[in-house]
């Protein structure tokens, strides 16, 4: 058996012919439109994770609290409107790297933009992927850019921190390019993202047709003290897992993120475990430390997953909810096929 390792630039290639119906995906990141498409009646007030949030404008100045949330804004071709960003957790795909090069970074790495520095950039909206990032004591509350004439844009998949989404699945994700795209008056742009990304889904399910059987996964993202966060209901892993046919070992945990232990992983026995390679700079992060850890556990070490080196290696990004969270179904089918 063999670990299986899985990159964007690779599944990119896999699919370049289905997302061929979209147009040239290059031609469309280097030909912003964002200016805007005339489209978006204004003011516009759209419901956002219970908020009622007014956007009187086309935002000119947006910050995006994390990467994913900056991929996101640059594939909808309006990178050249984002005057900050941070929270880089893995190296940016190097189709959009120019682009997200250019966007002033206003944290460190791996770290989140405190409420000083995002002031500091002069905003007009801001848009983050974690509700723990818009609190007092990160970049502000949501009341309190509000107050301040900021709007701003959570996703839905985390209105509440860890919570578990009823149908969090790619067509909330798709709801959110739409609404993005409405509030930056890129409609157009919102709906050829939907298509592009429909593909490389498909192509995902035609490949998950070779599983043999009901394989069990354990989704394994992040440590803490050496305490894995697996995957749980309520989020795009969760719907993954379901759409290509397997069992995630812990679809029966309380929140889409739990704190698991040793023994229950063990107890569970997973027959394949994903991991997320991430960058950020944490303790545990890469899938190489990820792997050692797993090795070294005395109960973990025993199961037949590691020992026969039963790991589909996936970016840390794949799991969160964002622009290449559709690579996971590929990834995934794929990963466990060549595991077969």
């Amino acid at each position: 058996m063999k670990t299986i390792t899985v990159s964007a630039v690779g599944l990119m290639a896999l699919v370049v012919g289905a997302c061929a119906s979209s147009g040239d995906h290059a031609a469309a990141i280097d030909s912003p439109r964002s200016q805007g498409e005339g489209a978006t009646a204004y003011p516009l007030v759209i419901e956002n994770c219970g908020v009622p949030v007014t956007y009187p404008a086309p935002p000119q100045r947006a910050v995006t609290l994390n990467q994913t949330a900056a991929e996101i804004l640059i594939r909808l071709g309006v990178e050249d409107r984002i005057v900050g960003t941070g929270y880089e957790i893995e190296k940016i795909n190097d189709d959009i790297a120019p682009q997200y090069d250019a966007i002033p970074q206003l944290s460190a790495h791996g770290q989140e933009i405190k409420h000083e520095a995002l002031l500091s950039a002069q905003p007009d909206f801001v848009y983050s992927s974690f509700a723990s990032f818009l609190t007092a004591e990160q970049s502000g509350t949501r009341e309190e850019l509000h107050r301040l004439g900021v709007s701003t844009y959570l996703t839905e998949f985390d209105c509440t921190f860890h919570q578990a989404v009823a149908g969090a699945g790619f067509d909330l994700l798709f709801d959110e390019y739409r609404q993005l795209a409405s509030i930056f008056d890129v409609a157009g742009r919102g709906e050829q993202m939907v298509t592009e990304q429909q593909a490389v889904i498909d192509s995902g399910l035609d490949a998950a047709q070779q599983i043999d059987g009901t394989p069990t996964v354990m989704w394994f993202y992040s440590t803490y003290g050496g305490t894995p966060y697996a995957a749980g209901p309520g989020g795009l892993p969760q719907h993954v897992s379901e759409l290509i046919g397997v069992a995630n070992i812990f679809d029966d945990a309380s929140t889409k993120w739990p704190e698991v232990s040793w023994d229950e992983v063990a107890a569970r026995n997973p027959d394949i475990i994903v991991l997320a390679d991430l960058t950020r700079g944490e303790p545990g992060d890469t899938a190489q430390e990820k792997v050692e850890l797993l090795r070294s556990d005395a109960l973990t070490s025993q199961l037949p997953a590691v020992k026969n080196n039963r790991f589909v290696v996936i970016p840390g990004s794949y799991m969160d909810p964002g622009y290449s969270s559709a690579y996971a179904v590929p990834a995934l089918a794929e990963g466990i096929v060549g595991l077969q």
